[in-house]
């Protein structure tokens, strides 16, 4: 039985009764997945279709765009049904399956973001191996590690949450799915962009004592590869702030078993979806070669000859 005061019919577990609050609260869901869908299209056919993106950096963000795309074409219908809190309630099958979903795709864009990190510490920190160590073979291997590490990570994890359910108190709490799928990718990530930005400084440094025309290219190349670092610690960051909370609250839940307000963890779960909705933004804001490749798929130009090749 739902809580009282709770609607069932608007799937977010507050009440409905104003006529425009109920429209909104119906409409809302769909409107963020119809954006994070589009947003998330557009990177996956710029990246596919215009071979200036063709390189192990745009793969990577290909495959965080993927995972981006299924939580707006997968994850918020389901949610828009069967909340947090209504799963906590009620159970069943279709919560099973949504924990799954959920989980493993949140845990491949956190697994995406740690192999960008990677990308981005060879590209500054070694630049001199970087084309020759990470690789389309490379990156393709990455791609698939996440992806299965993540499948193998939920499944596991709602695994656990199935047999915590059944012997309640007497369960011994089980932390490790939040642990390993989450906090400890983002402490590795943290501890890469540390160092990247110490090398950076570094290199800054180093390029000003060098001659001019060594300066001069050294400094072109440094600045594009510290601005594509730059707006890639950004994506981080933002999935950082929109992830963390959730997950914090997890953990205090399974640690000390104190009571969590449900509306409050549906808030933060709506947070966690609406992240993939945020990076389509900053890539058309920080990169021009983004921008261009939007601009070309939206107006429909692509239809009007072979733009492939095109210089964005």
């Amino acid at each position: 039985m739902a809580p009282e005061g709770n609607d069932n019919s608007t799937g977010v577990g507050i009440s409905c009764k104003p006529y425009f609050s109920c429209v909104l609260l119906r409409i809302f869901p769909y409107l963020i997945s119809v954006i994070i869908t589009c947003g998330n299209l557009l990177i996956i056919i710029s990246v596919i279709y215009f071979r200036q993106l063709h390189t192990p950096t745009n793969y990577l963000i290909l495959s965080l765009a993927v995972s981006d795309l299924l939580v707006g074409v997968l994850i918020i219908p389901l949610s828009r049904e069967f909340t947090f809190d209504y799963c906590m309630i009620h159970g069943g099958l279709i919560c099973s399956v949504r924990n799954t979903i959920d989980v493993a795709l949140t845990t491949a864009s956190i697994l995406n973001l740690m192999c960008i990190s990677v990308d981005r510490y060879y590209a500054v920190c070694k630049p001199l191996t970087y084309k020759t160590t990470i690789t389309v073979h490379v990156v393709v291997v990455m791609i698939l590690l996440s992806w299965s590490l993540s499948v193998l990570l939920s499944i596991g994890f709602v695994v656990a949450e199935l047999n915590y359910a059944k012997c309640g108190e007497n369960c011994s709490v089980n932390v490790s799915g939040p642990l390993f799928s989450f906090f400890l990718p983002m402490i590795i990530m943290i501890c890469i962009y540390v160092k990247i930005f110490f090398v950076a400084q570094n290199q800054a440094r180093s390029i000003q004592n060098t001659s001019y025309q060594s300066r001069t290219t050294g400094a072109a190349v440094s600045k594009m590869e510290r601005k594509a670092t730059k707006t890639l610690a950004i994506v981080m960051g933002a999935f950082l702030i929109c992830c963390s909370p959730f997950f914090i609250f997890l953990m205090i839940f399974y640690i000390t078993q104190v009571s969590v307000s449900l509306v409050v963890m549906d808030v933060l779960t709506w947070m966690v979806m609406s992240n993939s909705m945020i990076n389509p933004f900053i890539y058309a804001f920080f990169y021009s070669w983004y921008r261009s490749a939007f601009k070309i798929l939206i107006s429909g130009k692509v239809w009007q000859g072979h733009f492939s090749n095109t210089r964005l």
